[in-house]
């Protein structure tokens, strides 16, 4: 990461801050041989497990990337996810919201009045960040990397065992910062300072939303952007840090849209959820957009 903002001219003082501050110490890139078009396909296959999927939705941060400049990139994705016939569309324009905001458009699919049973969406997530090392850093607050997410949503038809059942969403915008990056100083320090404020707001929502309380959510899985973010949330809302999971942030650093379901993996996989925890996925970014959605662990398959 440290060689990332060099690059960007940013100063030592500016990298060490990084490190001390935010927490960020590694960022994956893609190597010259690599591609971001074949991370996805290798984990749409991942998710699929052997199925199909009847819509693609790919949720992604940035607005232009090489790999889909050219013509063919969604049919070149469906055919090589095996899914020729599969409508394919982009989730976009909202920054490190998109793919939970998939998410969302997924559960909206299934709840359609066509709706039929067995019906699966394919939500995939990632960025090639380091097409431009500029268009990875957001000033002051974090740095991006290269990674890519799937997850199949499906309607309950017996087939599939679902490993999390959705339970409600939040979202939240403040138009006041529609500039995004190109935020003045003044904007960008009332950004960071309205940010805790908004994403609890979103939290409590999509809690309501669920027929619990804010304190019976058992963890959150957060957006990787910064851990003196998480301090201050934690300070101002008085949740206890010990329920953030924040494992990923100095090897992987933030990624974009797919942090929360990075980190939820993470903690699956590292045996600490329960069945019947409640979890809250977040994604925050420049915008200024907030997403939340709430799943329960249910019972591994015996």
């Amino acid at each position: 990461m440290d060689r990332i903002l060099e690059r960007a001219g940013s100063s030592l003082l500016e990298r060490r801050m990084f490190a001390k501050f935010h927490g960020l110490r590694d960022s994956p890139t893609l190597a010259p041989d690599e591609s971001m078009e074949e991370l996805l396909v290798g984990a749409g296959h991942d998710a699929l497990g052997g199925r199909g999927a009847d819509v693609i939705l790919y949720g992604h941060t940035q607005s232009v990337q090489d790999f889909a400049c050219g013509p063919g990139f969604a049919q070149r994705l469906r055919d090589g996810l095996g899914l020729p016939d599969a409508g394919f569309y982009g989730v976009s324009q909202i920054n490190c919201v998109s793919v939970l905001r998939a998410l969302e458009m997924a559960r909206r699919y299934h709840s359609r009045p066509a709706a039929r049973p067995g019906e699966r969406v394919l939500v995939l997530g990632g960025d090639h960040g380091s097409v431009a090392d500029a268009a990875r850093i957001v000033p002051r607050v974090t740095v991006a990397g290269d990674a890519a997410v799937a997850v199949v949503v499906h309607s309950s038809d017996g087939m599939d065992i679902p490993r999390y059942r959705h339970l409600s969403g939040g979202a939240l915008r403040d138009g006041r910062f529609h500039r995004s990056l190109r935020m003045t100083t003044k904007e960008l320090t009332l950004f960071s300072q309205s940010c805790v404020g908004h994403l609890a707001t979103a939290l409590r929502k999509a809690a309501d939303g669920a027929g619990i309380g804010f304190p019976d959510i058992d963890w959150i899985m957060p957006d990787l952007s910064s851990a003196l973010f998480w301090r201050n949330f934690c300070r101002e809302t008085g949740v206890q840090q010990e329920r953030i999971c924040l494992d990923l942030l100095p090897e992987r650093g933030h990624n974009n849209g797919v942090d929360a379901l990075s980190a939820l993996q993470h903690a699956d996989m590292t045996g600490r959820l329960r069945p019947g925890d409640r979890v809250a996925l977040v994604a925050l970014g420049p915008g200024a957009y907030f997403q939340v959605v709430i799943v329960e662990v249910t019972p591994e398959p015996s």
